[in-house]
Protein backbone atom coordinates (compact mmCIF):
# COMPACT_ATOMS: atom_id res chain seq x y z
CA UNK A 1 0.00 0.00 0.00
CA UNK A 2 1.53 3.12 -1.26
CA UNK A 3 0.76 6.47 0.74
CA UNK A 4 -0.13 10.20 -0.38
CA UNK A 5 -0.64 13.08 1.14
CA UNK A 6 -2.73 15.95 -0.80
CA UNK A 7 -1.61 19.22 -0.56
CA UNK A 8 -2.26 21.03 -3.67
CA UNK A 9 -5.40 23.26 -2.69
CA UNK A 10 -4.57 27.37 -2.86
CA UNK A 11 -5.49 28.08 0.48
CA UNK A 12 -7.51 30.99 0.01
CA UNK A 13 -9.37 30.96 2.85
CA UNK A 14 -6.39 30.99 4.68
CA UNK A 15 -4.98 33.86 3.27
CA UNK A 16 -2.70 32.19 0.74
CA UNK A 17 -0.77 30.82 3.40
CA UNK A 18 -0.52 26.84 3.08
CA UNK A 19 -2.21 25.26 5.97
CA UNK A 20 -0.01 22.32 6.13
CA UNK A 21 2.95 24.54 6.88
CA UNK A 22 0.64 25.65 10.16
CA UNK A 23 1.84 23.89 13.03
CA UNK A 24 -0.24 22.79 15.81
CA UNK A 25 1.05 21.49 19.31
CA UNK A 26 4.68 22.77 17.87
CA UNK A 27 4.72 20.40 14.82
CA UNK A 28 3.88 21.11 11.51
CA UNK A 29 -0.10 19.58 10.39
CA UNK A 30 2.12 18.46 6.82
CA UNK A 31 4.50 16.18 9.35
CA UNK A 32 2.29 15.09 11.47
CA UNK A 33 -0.27 13.64 8.70
CA UNK A 34 3.44 11.94 6.57
CA UNK A 35 4.35 9.88 10.43
CA UNK A 36 0.95 9.09 10.40
CA UNK A 37 0.86 7.80 7.10
CA UNK A 38 4.08 6.28 7.31
CA UNK A 39 3.42 4.65 10.61
CA UNK A 40 1.05 2.35 8.15
CA UNK A 41 2.37 2.00 4.62
CA UNK A 42 6.04 1.99 6.11
CA UNK A 43 7.69 3.73 3.57
CA UNK A 44 7.45 7.75 3.19
CA UNK A 45 4.35 8.97 0.99
CA UNK A 46 4.09 11.52 -1.87
CA UNK A 47 3.56 14.73 -1.65
CA UNK A 48 0.81 15.73 -4.14
CA UNK A 49 1.52 19.61 -4.23
CA UNK A 50 1.39 22.19 -6.94
CA UNK A 51 2.91 25.21 -5.42
CA UNK A 52 6.13 26.20 -6.78
CA UNK A 53 7.82 25.66 -3.67
CA UNK A 54 6.51 22.60 -2.72
CA UNK A 55 9.47 20.17 -2.96
CA UNK A 56 10.63 22.28 -0.21
CA UNK A 57 8.82 21.67 2.17
CA UNK A 58 9.85 18.21 2.63
CA UNK A 59 12.88 17.48 0.88
CA UNK A 60 13.06 13.82 1.84
CA UNK A 61 9.74 12.57 0.11
CA UNK A 62 8.78 12.51 -3.63
CA UNK A 63 6.51 15.53 -4.81
CA UNK A 64 4.48 16.07 -7.94
CA UNK A 65 2.13 18.63 -8.85
CA UNK A 66 -1.24 17.75 -10.18
CA UNK A 67 -1.73 15.74 -13.08
CA UNK A 68 -4.37 17.60 -14.07
CA UNK A 69 -4.68 21.15 -13.52
CA UNK A 70 -7.52 22.84 -11.59
CA UNK A 71 -9.50 20.02 -10.77
CA UNK A 72 -9.18 20.28 -7.15
CA UNK A 73 -9.42 17.73 -4.53
CA UNK A 74 -10.82 15.18 -7.39
CA UNK A 75 -7.62 15.92 -8.90
CA UNK A 76 -5.08 15.59 -6.15
CA UNK A 77 -6.78 11.94 -6.07
CA UNK A 78 -6.25 11.21 -9.37
CA UNK A 79 -2.35 12.15 -9.27
CA UNK A 80 -2.14 9.73 -6.51
CA UNK A 81 -3.06 6.93 -8.23
CA UNK A 82 -1.59 7.88 -10.85
CA UNK A 83 1.56 8.42 -9.53
CA UNK A 84 2.33 4.52 -8.93
CA UNK A 85 1.07 0.67 -9.15
CA UNK A 86 -1.50 -0.68 -6.81
CA UNK A 87 -3.75 1.26 -3.87
CA UNK A 88 -2.95 4.45 -2.47
CA UNK A 89 -3.98 5.31 0.55
CA UNK A 90 -5.05 9.40 0.89
CA UNK A 91 -5.21 11.80 3.63
CA UNK A 92 -5.34 15.58 2.82
CA UNK A 93 -2.56 17.32 4.25
CA UNK A 94 -4.76 20.16 6.61
CA UNK A 95 -5.93 16.51 9.09
CA UNK A 96 -4.36 16.92 11.97
CA UNK A 97 -6.08 14.67 13.72
CA UNK A 98 -6.10 12.00 11.36
CA UNK A 99 -4.38 8.54 13.42
CA UNK A 100 -2.29 5.59 12.29
CA UNK A 101 -5.22 3.35 13.82
CA UNK A 102 -7.59 4.72 11.54
CA UNK A 103 -5.68 4.46 8.50
CA UNK A 104 -4.20 1.21 9.23
CA UNK A 105 -8.65 0.35 9.24
CA UNK A 106 -8.94 1.56 6.42
CA UNK A 107 -5.84 -0.52 4.59
CA UNK A 108 -6.95 -4.04 6.43
CA UNK A 109 -10.96 -3.27 4.83
CA UNK A 110 -9.86 -1.77 1.61
CA UNK A 111 -9.57 -5.49 -0.28
CA UNK A 112 -12.27 -6.31 -2.62
CA UNK A 113 -12.83 -2.43 -3.12
CA UNK A 114 -11.87 0.20 -5.56
CA UNK A 115 -12.33 2.49 -3.49
CA UNK A 116 -12.74 2.31 0.22
CA UNK A 117 -13.73 5.37 2.74
CA UNK A 118 -14.40 6.29 5.90
CA UNK A 119 -18.39 6.69 7.09
CA UNK A 120 -18.75 10.08 8.46
CA UNK A 121 -21.27 12.55 9.97
CA UNK A 122 -20.28 15.26 6.81
CA UNK A 123 -22.49 16.47 4.45
CA UNK A 124 -21.15 13.63 1.89
CA UNK A 125 -21.38 10.92 4.50
CA UNK A 126 -17.68 9.48 3.91
CA UNK A 127 -14.78 11.50 3.80
CA UNK A 128 -12.75 11.09 0.49
CA UNK A 129 -9.70 12.97 1.11
CA UNK A 130 -8.97 10.14 3.93
CA UNK A 131 -9.72 6.85 1.99
CA UNK A 132 -7.61 4.00 -0.35
CA UNK A 133 -8.38 4.47 -3.94
CA UNK A 134 -7.54 1.38 -6.46
CA UNK A 135 -6.19 1.77 -9.82
CA UNK A 136 -9.66 1.25 -11.40
CA UNK A 137 -10.22 4.56 -10.09
CA UNK A 138 -8.22 6.12 -12.73
CA UNK A 139 -9.92 5.80 -15.62
CA UNK A 140 -13.29 6.25 -14.14
CA UNK A 141 -11.85 10.12 -12.71
CA UNK A 142 -10.82 10.50 -16.13
CA UNK A 143 -14.31 9.77 -17.38
CA UNK A 144 -15.91 12.07 -14.63
CA UNK A 145 -13.57 14.98 -15.19
CA UNK A 146 -14.06 14.25 -19.24
CA UNK A 147 -17.51 15.47 -18.40
CA UNK A 148 -16.22 19.08 -16.58
CA UNK A 149 -17.65 16.97 -13.28
CA UNK A 150 -15.15 18.18 -10.25
CA UNK A 151 -17.08 16.50 -6.91
CA UNK A 152 -14.60 14.37 -4.92
CA UNK A 153 -16.78 11.10 -5.05
CA UNK A 154 -18.66 11.60 -8.68
CA UNK A 155 -16.57 8.62 -10.08
CA UNK A 156 -18.12 6.30 -7.25
CA UNK A 157 -21.19 5.07 -9.70
CA UNK A 158 -17.97 3.65 -12.21
CA UNK A 159 -15.64 1.54 -9.17
CA UNK A 160 -16.88 -0.68 -6.42
CA UNK A 161 -17.12 1.26 -3.57
CA UNK A 162 -16.93 -0.13 0.41
CA UNK A 163 -16.99 2.05 3.73
CA UNK A 164 -15.68 1.48 6.92
CA UNK A 165 -18.53 1.64 8.96
CA UNK A 166 -19.39 5.05 11.12
CA UNK A 167 -19.42 2.66 14.45
CA UNK A 168 -16.32 1.42 13.67
CA UNK A 169 -15.02 5.23 12.68
CA UNK A 170 -15.94 6.01 16.39
CA UNK A 171 -13.58 3.16 17.97
CA UNK A 172 -10.59 5.55 16.71
CA UNK A 173 -12.14 9.07 17.87
CA UNK A 174 -14.91 11.45 17.35
CA UNK A 175 -15.37 11.31 13.19
CA UNK A 176 -15.85 15.30 13.18
CA UNK A 177 -12.15 16.01 15.39
CA UNK A 178 -10.65 12.39 13.28
CA UNK A 179 -12.02 14.39 9.75
CA UNK A 180 -11.59 18.64 10.83
CA UNK A 181 -9.21 20.43 8.40
CA UNK A 182 -7.66 23.51 9.06
CA UNK A 183 -9.02 25.96 6.25
CA UNK A 184 -9.38 29.36 8.33
CA UNK A 185 -7.19 30.72 11.50
CA UNK A 186 -10.65 30.04 13.23
CA UNK A 187 -10.56 26.30 12.68
CA UNK A 188 -7.20 26.65 13.89
CA UNK A 189 -7.94 28.19 17.22
CA UNK A 190 -10.25 25.17 17.57
CA UNK A 191 -7.96 22.56 16.39
CA UNK A 192 -5.27 24.17 19.28
CA UNK A 193 -8.11 23.73 21.46
CA UNK A 194 -9.11 20.24 21.11
CA UNK A 195 -5.44 19.57 21.11
CA UNK A 196 -4.64 21.44 24.86
CA UNK A 197 -7.93 19.19 25.87
CA UNK A 198 -5.96 15.90 24.83
CA UNK A 199 -2.64 16.72 26.04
Amino acid sequence: MRGAVLAGGAARRYGGRPKGLVELGGRRILDRVVDALAAVTGAPPLLVANAPEGPGWRPDLRTVPDVRVDCGSLGGIYTAVASGVGPVLCVAWDMPFVTPDLLRALVEGSAGSDAFLPESDGRRGVEPLCAVYGPACGPAIERQLARKDLRAIGFHVDVKVGTLPLERVRAYGDPDVLFFNVNTPGDLERAEAVWRQRA
